[in-house]
């Protein structure tokens, strides 16, 4: 009988001690975050909130910047946490790439997803991409924390689903002229809420019939862009100074939302060219940037 409880108090032993190595190997992996992005919420609220309209046609949407923005927020909300990527969700015919979301998904850390889109513009398989992906990456313990930025009830949801399997999911809105324009139910069901403003979004939304800039004239080449980004950079240093540099470097290859756009605005300038929407000269303005930096560190 002794043998007996003498193997069984072994037995427990082993177990707690395995269970112990467990928990510390779980403290030590860091957290992990995912942004979940409702392209056709994204477009409507923020084209309403900046431009007065829904209408796509109507505006243009700096996605590359806007996602850059995101992402600078994000890891300032989940500072113990990296990034996995970020999940763009949006609609296009017989699920075909635009030239637009073909420029999206080449962007670092970005993941297109495509529903359909119907003869009235609508957009149809969305949500249930949003739930097949939230539910799958909380499943196998990828993400702990998902930030969505939508407002349809119908991902209430995808949030169960993600929350079921231990992951806390965070609502991202945007702020709406009149009411809200976020379904009840959805912001019940979240963990947090957060709502960005107009000065968040302007930046990124601009009326084509206001562009800051013509861009009829002649499109700089990509060595044009990237030199214009070198001389920025060399700007930036004499006046912020090696400190500055030293808290830059771990971001790569992300700068800052106001870095970014201060960076944007000063090389428009000196191009006499408008950037907006053109993701290959805004990769090529940044890569200037980063490699006048790194190559004075």
């Amino acid at each position: 009988m002794n043998d007996d409880l003498g193997a069984l108090s072994a037995r427990i032993d082993r177990t707690n001690e395995l269970l112990q190595r467990m928990l510390a190997e779980v403290a030590k992996t860091p957290s992990t975050h995912a942004i979940f992005v409702d392209a056709g919420y994204l477009y409507a609220a923020a084209g309403r909130l900046v431009a007065g309209t829904e209408d796509r046609r109507a505006f243009d949407l700096d996605a590359e910047g806007l996602i850059e923005a995101l992402i600078d927020r994000a890891r300032t909300i989940f500072a113990d946490s990296r990034l996995l990527r970020v999940y763009w969700y949006d609609g296009a015919r017989r699920r075909i790439h635009t030239a637009e979301q073909q420029s999206i998904a080449e962007l670092p850390d970005v993941k297109v997803r495509l529903g359909n889109l119907n003869a009235n513009n609508q957009q149809k398989g969305v949500d249930s991409l949003i739930r097949t992906d939230l539910e799958s990456l909380a499943r196998h313990r990828a993400i702990s924390d998902a930030a969505l930025l939508g407002g349809d009830e119908d991902l209430v949801s995808a949030v169960e689903a993600a929350q079921g399997y231990g992951a806390r999911v965070h609502l991202w809105g945007i702020e709406a002229p009149e009411g809200r324009n976020q379904a009840e139910p959805l912001l019940w069901e979240v963990d947090s809420q957060r709502t960005f403003d107009l000065d968040f979004f302007k930046p990124y939304v601009s009326r084509r019939t206001a562009a800051a800039y013509e861009s009829a004239g002649t499109r700089p080449t990509r060595e044009d862009v990237r030199f214009v980004g070198a001389q920025i950079a060399a700007k930036w240093l004499a006046a912020r100074g090696r400190e500055s540099l030293v808290e830059l470097l771990p971001g790569h290859p992300y700068l800052p939302g106001s870095v970014d756009q201060d960076l944007l605005v000063e090389a428009e300038g000196l191009l006499q060219y408008s950037l907006r929407g053109q993701a290959d000269l805004r990769r090529a303005l940044r890569d200037g940037f980063w490699e006048h930096l790194q190559a004075q560190y």
